[in-house]
């Protein structure tokens, strides 16, 4: 079949009335702000001027938005952006444009790592949103969420080693440059899990996530509990679910001025009172509005698995997520 002059056009628009969130997208959002920071990537000196020049680096973030934002690998980001017309105009790119391939998109996020860029850009973003009128306000909930890393087919012998901080002597460079030696095992709910943990913290009012660390998975939520507050919310409420509960983090909390709102979990031999139960259920009310941030992450992209070697590599992927969160939240609210 030969195609018409507009068909194009006519696919567009029948996309468009299904409702394509990428164009929301691009109209809210500004990305001309991320330039400054990300053009460091581009700083140093080329050996010839020979050669195709390199892609834009504003084009080259917006394909990481979009494989965070659609949990895709390198080799599915290169394939849906020739093959989806919706990926090409959210780019800028047309039918006869040059295509970043997966080998160039994983070099433009290891330039990411190299620079430590990914916290910078969300900060950057987080002031845009500030300025935009989207303040922290009415508190904020603290929250962790396990992001799974392929297992690890190690002996018990290799495993301690790991653990101890030691890589194994007898494993070959090639081996070395495959395995994960950041990554670590947990137990959740009687469930088994492997890899990192994504600790937020977002505002009650908004649902922005307004700060975040990354750490291994066997990193206890209340560990980098405190690093995560915003002391620049309009409301010193602070929620957070029972794993942040003891006498030392409440105190601890109310010297820096904070209100706590934790739950309280009922121990061996000691069941929570009625007036326990009663404070539960009303914190969680608002307490809960955190979830919506990680069913909202896992409804679109499905499960996150870092297929990444390395903590560096994993941070970066899931700083990505949650500033690729924070965009897509920020043009539903703007759009609202």
């Amino acid at each position: 079949m030969i195609s018409g002059m507009f068909d194009t056009d006519f696919r567009m628009q029948d996309i468009d009335k299904n409702g394509d969130p990428l164009v929301a997208l691009n109209k809210a959002v500004d990305w001309e702000i991320f330039r400054p920071q990300l053009q460091v990537i581009r700083q140093k000196k080329r050996k010839s001027t020979a050669g195709r020049k390199p892609f834009d680096v504003v084009l080259m973030f917006k394909i990481l938005i979009l494989q965070s934002l659609y949990n895709l690998s390198d080799d599915a980001t290169e394939f849906h952006i020739q093959d989806r017309l919706s990926f090409m105009r959210f780019l800028g790119l047309g039918l006869d444009s040059r295509i970043p391939d997966s080998k160039t998109i994983w070099l433009f996020r290891e330039d990411l790592a190299k620079h430590g860029l990914v916290k910078t850009l969300f900060e950057q973003f987080d002031a845009y949103l500030w300025e935009q009128g989207f303040r922290a306000e009415k508190g904020q909930i603290v929250d962790a969420s396990i992001i799974a890393a392929p297992r690890q087919r190690n002996t018990r012998k290799e495993n301690r080693q790991i653990k101890e901080g030691d890589t194994p002597e007898d494993w070959p460079e090639n081996k070395r440059r495959q395995k994960d030696t950041d990554a670590r095992w947990t137990k959740k709910n009687g469930i088994t899990h492997y890899g990192y943990k994504n600790h937020i913290s977002i505002d009650a009012k908004h649902k922005f996530v307004r700060n975040y660390d990354v750490t291994d998975a066997s990193v206890h939520d209340s560990q980098v509990f405190e690093d995560l507050l915003d002391p620049l919310n309009s409301s010193g409420d602070v929620w957070a679910d029972s794993a942040y509960r003891s006498k030392e983090k409440i105190d601890h909390l109310e010297s820096m001025n904070y209100r706590p709102h934790i739950q309280r979990k009922a121990t061996r031999g000691k069941a929570l009172s009625e007036w326990e139960q009663q404070g539960n259920r009303t914190r969680a009310r608002t307490r809960a509005r955190v979830e919506h941030v990680f069913g909202v992450q896992a409804q679109r992209a499905g499960t996150l698995i870092v297929r990444t070697i390395g903590r560096v590599r994993a941070k970066v992927k899931i700083g990505l997520r949650n500033l690729s969160y924070n965009l897509d939240r920020y043009s539903k609210l703007s759009s609202a």
